[in-house]
């Protein structure tokens, strides 16, 4: 067994499986703060189920095998890639610290940025350049990953807007399979996203428990009643 910061992985009798327990944790500050949330786990098991479901089912390649309980999924045993790829479609978080920008602007095509998965380092931005010094991915990998990338955007913003919420950014992360094929892995959920209700501007995921503005699972449970209403129409 090995534990993240929300989640608990097991091996299985398929070694090229893994099960997934979602904790009933919340963290900020790259894990430095960590407060236990009732039925957070449940919820976020549910929403990243549901996405990929969605995203499987509109040709992504994903880790993603079957939700096997309430905080319980089965998923694909990967080597992964110590990259995050941020998309961004506003701004919000360090891009409007950094470039001082308004809240929410509007961007005329989607940002990526890339961050090395380094806890000890607190995930530093990366280019490509440093990743092929690095020999973090190659060119042939991080060419895939732009692409799924902005893939995953397309979709995930017309699901989101279905639902009435707007996808301001969200990190993916990627692995190789047993197969060899580079697929989406880890989770895509409100700890995972901002997410903001498209009329109010409200937000509905964890910068709720960053910034200490309200009970954080108020909008998590918000999307997830909102993306299974979507799903079922």
């Amino acid at each position: 067994m090995s534990e993240g910061k929300a989640k608990q992985l097991f091996t299985t009798e398929n070694p090229n499986e893994i099960l997934v327990h979602y904790l009933n944790q919340a963290t900020a500050l790259n894990g430095k703060r960590k407060e236990h949330v009732d039925d957070k786990g449940i919820v976020n098991n549910q929403i990243d189920s549901l996405i990929f479901n969605y995203l499987d089912a509109h040709g992504i390649a994903t880790h993603f095998i079957k939700q096997v309980s309430d905080s319980d999924q089965l998923v694909k045993k990967m080597t992964m890639i110590p990259l995050e790829v941020v998309v961004r479609n506003a701004a919000s978080g360090s891009f409007q610290r950094k470039f001082d920008t308004p809240y929410l602007l509007e961007f005329e095509e989607p940002v990526q940025e890339f961050y090395y998965k380094s806890d000890r380092l607190d995930d530093p931005f990366i280019n490509d350049s440093q990743i092929h010094a690095l020999k973090v991915a190659t060119a042939e990998q991080l060419a895939v990953i732009r692409d799924q990338a902005l893939k995953v955007n397309s979709l995930m913003k017309k699901l989101f807007a279905e639902a009435g919420i707007k996808l301001v950014d969200f990190k993916l992360e990627f692995g190789i399979d047993a197969d060899g094929k580079l697929i989406l892995g880890d989770e895509i959920s409100p700890d995972s996203c901002r997410l903001v209700d498209a009329k109010t501007q409200q937000s509905l995921d964890k910068d709720v428990f960053r910034k200490h503005t309200g009970n954080v699972m108020d909008g998590y449970r918000t999307v997830l009643d909102r993306l299974q209403a979507t799903v079922a129409e």
